[in-house]
């Protein structure tokens, strides 16, 4: 039953029903101990009652192992002897008093709704995906474990050994469960068509007309649920218009521009925790719009709310950064705005392209401000999401681009 075990404590086996043993797992993912802990202190409440509780339904336990404190285990067998329950009974009794004294804590909501500008005013990077993944990611059913990936080569440029992007080590971690609000605001509708949506229609209301002043009604009259189960109601989208292409147009005779996409956007802010703005190949004045909606404001904490750089690891996209970055430092200085840059996210990475992609990639891990958040690679599972318009975290959870994406909304979180 028994096996020593380094820090003075002994392997026990006996069985346990599944669904506890999955419900316990979580909880204490969710609380950040180990099962081992939790395990302990419920054995040591238990023994502590002055009665019994009332009997589990055990039928079909399962195997279950962990390590408990010398001696406990043998105690607690002895109690459950003079209780006269079994120690399959007295373990689930147990399990199932310290799930009840630590319930689910609840979501960590920001006090200021995070902003969170994804851009590059190079096309072909991938800033869709990464919106799309990432705001997948934040809205995750929180009472559910998933899988987040810790990328190896990723690791390896801060300073570990490994350096294999294909072997990607994870983690099981509750969902965020923030409730997320997608805005594609590019005219080219790549987030709206990805995730199975129609674009607003040209003679209807749009995000383009609030921020010009030409609203025919509610914004929010034009969001769409994304309906996966394991989003749970909290991933939304506000679909793109065709109407985007006119916007910079439209923003030269508009009073105060560069606060046009907040205006539209703030009487939607109370219903989200996160809103992630898909940007356009742009350095215009939408583009201006959109980091302006990203500055930090008084009382938010630094690294709420900023840009999200997407970039690939071949030169061009050095070459488009600089662009963006200048254009970005020069908004800050003009208007005497505190911007903070959340990361770069070097997509559609393939270290099989050779020497150009490598070097690329720790060009951009030797950037320390802003620092690389996320390295997702070139792989199948989100081009078979797009062609079947699907998120792809409710297509392929379970896929290196799955796992990458919910590390970057922890970096971004």
């Amino acid at each position: 039953m028994t096996s020593p075990q380094p820090g003075d404590r002994d392997k026990v086996v006996s069985k346990l029903p599944a669904a506890l043993q999955q419900e316990l797992k979580i909880r204490t993912a969710q609380h950040g101990i180990d099962i081992q802990h939790a395990v302990e202190a419920g054995i040591n409440a238990w023994r502590g009652l002055g009665s019994n509780l009332s009997a589990i339904d055990t039928a079909g336990a399962k195997s279950f192992s962990t390590w408990l404190p010398p001696t406990q285990w043998e105690e607690f067998r002895a109690d459950c002897s003079v209780r006269g329950v079994s120690l399959v009974q007295g373990l689930a009794q147990s399990v199932r008093l310290w799930l009840d004294s630590n319930p689910a804590p609840g979501v960590q909501r920001p006090v200021v709704v995070k902003r969170i500008v994804v851009c590059n005013q190079k096309g072909g990077v991938g800033k869709t995906a990464v919106a799309a993944g990432a705001g997948q990611a934040l809205a995750e059913d929180p009472d559910q474990l998933h899988a987040v990936g810790i990328s190896k080569h990723f690791a390896h440029a801060r300073g570990t050994t490994e350096d294999s992007l294909e072997e990607t080590e994870y983690e099981q971690l509750p969902g965020l469960g923030l409730r997320v609000l997608l805005v594609d605001f590019d005219p080219q509708g790549h987030l709206t068509k990805q995730l199975g949506h129609e674009l607003l229609p040209l003679d209807g209301d749009s995000l383009t007309k609030h921020m010009a002043g030409e609203s025919k009604g509610k914004l929010a009259d034009l969001i769409n649920v994304v309906d996966e189960e394991r989003f749970g109601g909290r991933l939304h989208l506000l679909p793109s218009c065709t109407d985007a292409f006119l916007l910079d147009v439209k923003l030269s005779g508009v009073r105060a521009r560069e606060a046009a996409l907040e205006r539209a956007l703030a009487p939607l802010e109370g219903d989200y925790d996160a809103i992630l703005i898909d940007c356009p190949p742009s350095l215009g004045l939408s583009m201006d719009a959109a980091v302006f909606y990203g500055r930090r404001r008084d009382n938010e904490t630094p690294g709420n709310s900023g840009v999200l750089v997407v970039v690939q690891a071949e030169d061009s996209s050095a070459d488009a950064y600089a662009l963006l970055t200048s254009q970005i430092d020069d908004l800050r200085a003009d208007m005497n705005l505190e911007l903070d840059y959340l990361g770069i996210v070097v997509n559609h990475y393939d270290a099989r392209r050779g020497y150009i992609a490598t070097s690329s990639l720790e060009s951009w891990m030797a950037i320390r401000d802003p620092r690389v958040v996320g390295l997702v690679g070139d792989l199948k599972e989100q081009k078979e999401a797009v062609r079947v318009k699907q998120p792809l975290l409710a297509y392929a959870p379970r896929s290196p681009q799955s796992l990458a994406m919910r590390a970057l909304a922890r970096e971004i979180a």
